[in-house]
């Protein structure tokens, strides 16, 4: 905050042309903990404060040095060769622990383990530009400046409209490489075989959001015109078979990434850092065997993937408006454990346990699509008003729609939309608060202790 990032009081997210956007805002967060609040960032501006930040607790720091090479004793790394981009001097380091945090690279995951499995169903690519002069959503208001997303008018992709610090606004496509690239191929054709550059690929996918035009207003995108002007990279999302080995863990994108839709990048990484912790730590403490530290942080790290994947997916079907096989792209141990207080609602308590099904999955996303349903808190405030406050609250059981309908029956479509995203976000909001996500999950037979100086694994 300190820094100036630029405070993000929610989204405002909307996935049909014909329906209104709903806001899902970031006091749903706060409200269990002051502390989870969200910025906007400039991610580079953010990764040197981490960075700094390690160095002034102690951490050595190596700047402009990048890892080439790592030894191992049978499958344990022990040391890595490295190089100075700067200076071009090279040297080895030896440690006691690896954790892999290289990002997409993924050094351990795709050069030695080789287990990165990329996801069928998210094949998607992105590209965006930074604008100037944009007008904010709903300046004035407790929810000025928030985040604007929404589907493509032909249900190809999404857009993004996100304010910075610097009073610039980043504005991105998202939508899946054979989509993307079936659509330049047209413009190919259209323009004699000449057109479909970069940049008029994006302003002419950038006119099917007709919200995010809206809010651009009289913005100017930066170094219009030119080859600078548009970014692009591939998201495509991908997992691992594991994420810990002996003496080593897997953090962040170097073990999974999931399309940017939800903003769970950062997550997961924290997740995956402070799992890596505490494992380690509970290794060298003798607090669980090493195996058993291995196993514990690689479900963690599964599991937590797994809960982002299947509420991404649902969204997407929503999008795209079909049905999605996401069968292959599913850890059916990863399932279980990331969403074991929904399956006897989905499935029927007689059948948990059973083979995964595809219909199953399907039901799955169904639920979690609710996630960004059409709704506003003062919509909330009403519902409430008029239902028992049992029904409404986050920690009551998880209804499903057929409960809902059940209860309410064609009299109150508005208190059925609440109730539908209340019920949604709740295997969604254990991830946001460390006591519960932590503390009291259970892997393997161990739970997390997180007190500073205890910090490692107990027996459940």
């Amino acid at each position: 905050m300190n820094h100036g990032f630029t405070v993000k009081p929610g989204a405002a997210v909307k996935l049909n042309q014909y329906k209104r956007e709903g806001f899902a805002p970031d006091t749903d967060f706060i409200a269990m903990n002051p502390a989870n609040g969200c910025w906007n960032v400039i991610r580079s501006e953010f990764d040197d404060l981490l960075f700094r930040h390690a160095s002034k607790c102690g951490a050595t720091v190596f700047d402009n040095t990048r890892v080439t090479e790592l030894q191992f004793e049978g499958d344990r790394p022990i040391s890595a060769n490295w190089r100075n981009t700067s200076t071009g001097i090279e040297g080895r380091i030896s440690f006691d622990y690896l954790i892999d945090a290289s990002g997409r690279n993924g050094m351990m995951s795709t050069k030695y383990l080789k287990n990165r499995r990329y996801n069928q169903a998210l094949n998607n690519v992105a590209c965006w530009g930074y604008w100037d002069g944009t007008d904010s959503y709903m300046p004035g208001t407790t929810r000025d400046n928030a985040v604007w997303i929404e589907a493509l008018e032909d249900e190809s992709g999404w857009a993004w409209f996100i304010p910075l610090h610097d009073g610039s606004t980043s504005v991105g496509i998202v939508m899946d490489q054979e989509s993307s690239n079936r659509k330049k191929k047209a413009s190919r054709a259209a323009s004699g075989g000449s057109g479909s550059n970069l940049l008029a690929h994006y302003k002419e996918e950038l006119s099917r959001a007709p919200g995010a035009i809206k809010l651009i207003g009289k913005g100017t995108l930066r170094n219009d015109g030119t080859s600078e002007a548009v970014k692009s990279a591939s998201d495509f999302s991908y997992s691992s078979s594991s994420y810990a080995g002996d003496h080593f863990r897997l953090a962040g994108d170097s073990g999974a990434f999931i399309d940017p839709f939800f903003s769970s990048g950062v997550h997961l990484a924290m997740t995956g850092g402070l799992s890596a912790a505490l494992t380690i730590a509970a290794s060298i403490r003798g607090l669980s065997s090493e195996e058993d530290a291995q196993r514990w942080h690689s479900s963690k790290i599964g599991s937590s993937y797994t809960r982002f994947l299947l509420v991404v997916l649902g969204t997407y079907k929503q999008i795209r408006n079909q049905a999605m096989p996401v069968m292959s792209d599913v850890d059916e141990d990863n399932f279980d454990k990331a969403f074991d207080i929904l399956r006897p609602v989905i499935q029927g308590t007689a059948d948990v346990g059973k083979t995964l099904t595809e219909d199953e999955l399907q039901k799955t996303m169904d639920f979690c699509r609710h996630i960004f349903a059409p709704t506003d808190p003062e919509m909330h405030s009403a519902v409430k008003s008029r239902l028992d406050s049992t029904l409404t609250s986050p920690d009551a059981p998880i209804m499903i729609e057929g409960d809902i309908d059940r209860l309410l029956g064609d009299t109150d479509e508005e208190a059925k939309i609440v109730l539908s995203e209340i019920n949604a976000r709740k295997p969604i909001h254990t991830m946001y608060n460390p006591t519960e996500y932590f503390a009291e999950e259970a892997h393997f037979g161990f739970k997390a202790v997180l007190e500073q100086g205890k910090l490692g694994l107990v027996t459940a």
